[in-house]
């Protein structure tokens, strides 16, 4: 189904007449549409899904059930466990932990041992994780993190995420050995994250010296990249000849790094949500498929009308682009000295006149996944109608950030 706005709006009022907003939806046209887009995009490489741009059980059940993808990607030790204990029997951790209680779970039980993959980029780390064993004797499965960031001017310019410490890559088979000289730990995985590329869209609109810039750091970013990842990939296979996988990527710079040949996974989830930060990419064009809908429940003027709630920014580096979008209908804006309110938002634009009080304003997060930190239940539109209704993360009383 193609999607056109004016059509949608209608759809989505249809589907979720007899609920009250504020509600979140996900439409599964174009879910499913964006996670084939993925896959293709990937060129046969298994695709990880991010667990934190999704943050729903049900949904990830649903991908992970389509071929050509396998794994999660997650973002805390409580949340990787949690996932284990559901099911999940591939979960790597993309972060660093420091949750001895989690450590002490994951070391003392086999099942859980052997299916969640933890991230280090340091020896503290693997210090920390052996004091929280508490008796606990099973090995823990170990990635290590490549810092992506790219360097210009000797250094002193940097670009990308301020992530690992782990660069180059000495320093990749260095740490490797010591945690090969280390009982009760095994490396299976090399990750390296190039958000740089994959989360900063290259064509943002009414910017073309920027996106233009954007476009060149980019290409910059992945040329070095490419040559410094197989470096690293080989000197780590040196120290472990069985290395199971190596992760990169994001939604952003999927067939990219799906290119590389010392790439065996990418991973990606912000693409099967679309939110509004993935509308600037000349490489690829994603369905919304995750909004929220806000009531209309004043009339202030000429103009204007007001919804209830809708302030969830982002996060991020704070500005406008934090905030969500005001979707359907087209042509509504923020009062630039009100913004996304706490209780109330003030929407601004002619479309403001045809709305009638208890009317719907359809609202795309900037980011994918943090929406369901605000809702309960995702409602799940086929056609124009809710096909089921599922629990978010917190709708099953898990907030893991």
């Amino acid at each position: 189904m193609t999607p056109t706005p004016g059509l949608d709006r209608a759809r989505y009022d249809r589907a979720t007449a007899h609920l009250e907003a504020p509600l979140a939806i996900v439409d599964l046209d174009a879910f499913d549409a964006n996670a084939d887009d993925l896959v293709r995009r990937a060129g046969g490489k298994p695709v990880r899904v991010a667990s934190k741009s999704v943050r729903c059980r049900a949904l990830l059940e649903r991908v992970l059930a389509r071929p050509g993808f396998a794994g999660v990607m997650s973002y805390t030790l409580a949340e990787s466990l949690w996932l284990a204990r559901s099911g999940f029997d591939d979960v790597l951790l993309a972060y660093p932990s420091a949750d001895r209680a989690g450590f002490a779970e994951l070391a003392g039980d086999p099942k859980l041992a052997a299916a969640v993959t933890v991230m280090v980029d340091d020896v503290a780390q693997l210090e920390l994780i052996d004091a929280a064993r508490g008796g606990g004797s099973q090995e823990v499965r170990v990635c290590l993190e490549l810092d992506t960031g790219l360097r210009l001017l000797g250094g002193r310019v940097r670009v990308g995420a301020r992530r690992s410490p782990l660069r180059e890559p000495a320093a990749l088979a260095e740490l490797a050995r010591a945690v090969a000289a280390r009982p009760g730990f095994r490396v299976v995985g090399v990750m390296g994250y190039e958000g740089h590329v994959a989360g900063v869209g290259d064509a943002v609109a009414g910017r073309p010296l920027r996106s233009r810039a954007i476009g060149l750091m980019q290409a910059a970013a992945r040329r070095e990249l490419a040559v410094r990842r197989a470096e690293a990939v080989r000197a780590v296979r040196e120290v472990v000849p069985g290395l199971e996988f190596v992760n990169g990527g994001g939604t952003g710079s999927v067939q990219q790094t799906a290119a590389e040949d010392a790439v065996t996974e990418v991973a990606a989830g912000s693409g099967l949500y679309v939110p509004r930060l993935f509308d600037n990419y000349t490489s690829f064009r994603g369905r919304p498929a995750a909004l929220f809908a806000q009531p209309v429940v004043r009339r202030p003027g000429v103009g204007v009308v007001t919804v209830l709630g809708g302030g969830y920014p982002a996060s991020g580096a704070a500005g406008a682009d934090r905030l969500p979008e005001p979707y359907l209908p087209r042509g509504l804006r923020y009062d630039p000295l009100e913004g996304a309110g706490e209780v109330q938002t003030p929407l601004l634009g002619a479309a403001a006149d045809d709305l009638l009080i208890g009317d719907r304003v359809w609202f795309r997060h900037a980011k994918a996944g943090e929406l369901c930190e605000r809702f309960d239940v995702l409602h799940l539109v086929e056609g124009d109608r809710v096909a089921s209704a599922v629990p978010t993360y917190r709708g099953e009383g898990r907030t893991f950030l």
